[in-house]
């Protein structure tokens, strides 16, 4: 019983997670990996080149040519867990809304966690494309340096689907001024269901908060603040998993009598296989 309650609490949390989360799986990041995250490291599998096509003769047939997959490893570096005592009910007397707001809040901090590292990967991984333009958008130019992002990932051969943009709440304000800006209202219900905000120049655009800011982050000596982050799922990759399934627990402490505590243990790292597939738009003070 008590490993039934464990899974079915860790995919309540699992579903708020994936609900808060900007970064969604399968839109921003692939999820593709090899063996078990809770042992520590997991096989990343990349492949930068596809299946050649040859000329066929019917007499001699095609030469044969290598394919190869190329593995990175990727270490679970991020090890969190959330311990949580419920104060104010024994454990035997404990209301289920009581546990159902706590496994709630246990999936919107993990998720707020999980979003602020991966955005801070995606933005300073080194190799990453940096648009040269150091200056803020404004409504008059700022369709003009999303148009050079999508330039900038064509020319390196990035799929034209599946691009996503992340922006920050005060490009959004711009970039929505724009008549070429495609509103949530005429989205697909699948990408609203995403939490897209909307589309241009071919990118489904996300809104997030936790890009880097110019009150609190300095780079290479200078305020900044990041616009925009365009990039696509195929060289973004991350992997999550539970070591300790989320559980409501009773506290054997030394101290507290017949308490408990909502507690579970996730690990989970990011990866970006090929930099300067994603592309940044910057500004600095």
């Amino acid at each position: 019983m008590a490993h039934t309650l464990q899974e079915r609490y860790s995919e309540l949390v699992d579903a708020k997670l994936r609900s808060t989360l900007v970064t969604r799986d399968n839109y921003i990041f692939n999820t593709n990996h090899e063996g078990t995250p809770a042992s520590g490291a997991v096989k990343i599998p990349v492949r930068d080149t596809e299946v050649e096509v040859k000329a066929y003769n019917k007499a001699d047939g095609a030469a044969l040519s290598n394919g190869a997959t190329t593995y990175l490893t990727m270490l679970m570096s991020n090890d969190e867990a959330v311990n949580e005592l419920i104060d104010g009910y024994d454990a035997a007397a404990l209301p289920d809304d009581v546990v159902a707001e706590r496994l709630a809040s246990a999936g919107y901090t993990l998720a707020l966690s999980m979003d602020k590292k991966s955005i801070a990967a995606l933005e300073t991984t080194e190799g990453i494309t940096v648009s040269d333009v150091k200056t803020a958008a404004t409504s008059s130019n700022a369709y003009s340096y999303v148009a050079k992002a999508r330039t900038a990932l064509s020319r390196m051969g990035v799929p034209a689907s599946g691009r996503w943009m992340i922006v920050s709440p005060e490009f959004m304000e711009v970039i929505m001024q724009d008549e070429k800006f495609i509103r949530q209202g005429d989205l697909a219900q699948e990408l609203v269901e995403a939490g897209a905000v909307g589309r241009i120049a071919g990118f489904t655009v996300f809104e997030s908060n936790n890009l880097m800011f110019e009150d609190s982050t300095i780079v290479s000596g200078k305020k900044t603040t990041t616009e925009f982050i365009c990039g696509h799922p195929n060289w973004c990759h991350r992997v999550q998993d539970w070591v300790v399934p989320v559980g409501v627990n009773p506290i054997a402490d030394g101290v507290h009598i017949g308490a408990s505590a909502v507690q579970g243990r996730k690990v989970y790292n990011v990866l970006i296989s090929k930099p300067k597939t994603v592309y940044v738009k910057r500004t600095e003070a």
